[in-house]
């Protein structure tokens, strides 16, 4: 059985008692954010139905049980802001960086944003924060923040964006301003993403994005069917299971992209 909920928690709720009615043997569940998951989790949790979390943990709860399969956020935009700041460097200059920021309401924008920083710092000689523009996963208000920070600082020349799904704003924002090129041409501004979207491998196939980490949704779907295996069989599982995923670039595209997401939607 398969339920869309479109984004709206209570829809979602209802969805997750009807498959509680129809007795189930387990249930994935994409939470829309980390609180309005647990009134369901609690649902499942009585009717004695395993529940796995798709791409996004639940909140503390006292006496609520679920596994999550998650992003490692915070490590995998380290590993990816950390392969930009490698290719920035090779220019021997310095160079005015822009960080777009999710929601912070969302447990992984959190992670995203702290992950760029754990980067950042440290890198004086290569690299100096100069935006940090909030979006709240908007694409207007991303794309206002970054026509702002451009006019503000016109020589930025580093932007990471805490989703590739903000990418088609961004992208807007820099050719507005003659700012968006490719790799190797003059004026060309380092971009890197996260998420492994069809936007993302079109910039990465035409030459203009640096870098992106992937969510690896295969493992992660793999292992959500496994976690409720073992639920099944009553096999003790974990309650976060992290997605390591992996950096993607022009260096390992040939290579990586059949694990890419967005590569395998991808009209290109």
């Amino acid at each position: 059985m398969e339920a869309i909920a479109d984004g709206d928690a209570n829809r979602q709720l209802q969805q997750i008692r009807t498959f509680i009615t129809r007795k189930v043997d387990g249930i994935v569940l994409v939470p829309k954010d980390a609180q309005t998951c647990i009134p369901a989790i609690k649902a499942a949790n009585e009717a004695g139905i395993p529940i796995v979390l798709f791409n996004r943990p639940a909140a503390d709860a006292p006496g609520v049980k679920s596994t999550a399969i998650v992003a490692d956020n915070r490590k995998l935009t380290r590993e990816t802001v950390a392969f930009m700041t490698e290719q920035a460097r090779k220019t021997g200059k310095k160079h005015k960086a822009m960080v777009i920021i999710g929601d912070l309401g969302d447990i992984n924008a959190v992670g995203r944003k702290d992950g760029f920083y754990d980067t950042a710092k440290g890198q004086d000689a290569v690299l100096e924060v100069v935006a940090e523009v909030p979006s709240e996963w908007n694409q207007e208000k991303a794309r206002a923040g970054v026509v702002n920070a451009l006019q503000a600082n016109p020589d930025i020349s580093f932007i990471f964006s805490s989703s590739d799904f903000l990418f088609p704003s961004i992208v807007a924002a820099l050719k507005s301003a003659n700012k968006y090129h490719k790799i190797g041409e003059p004026g060309h501004v380092f971009l890197g993403g996260f998420d492994g979207d069809a936007t993302a491998y079109q910039m990465l196939v035409e030459g203009y994005l640096d870098a992106t980490g992937v969510q690896d949704v295969y493992f992660e779907a793999e292992q959500s069917v496994q976690a409720l295996l073992d639920q099944m069989a009553k096999k003790d599982v974990a309650t976060l299971i992290l997605d390591p995923g992996f950096v993607i670039h022009q260096g390992n595209l040939a290579e990586k992209k059949s694990r890419m997401w967005g590569a395998n939607v991808s009209k290109k």
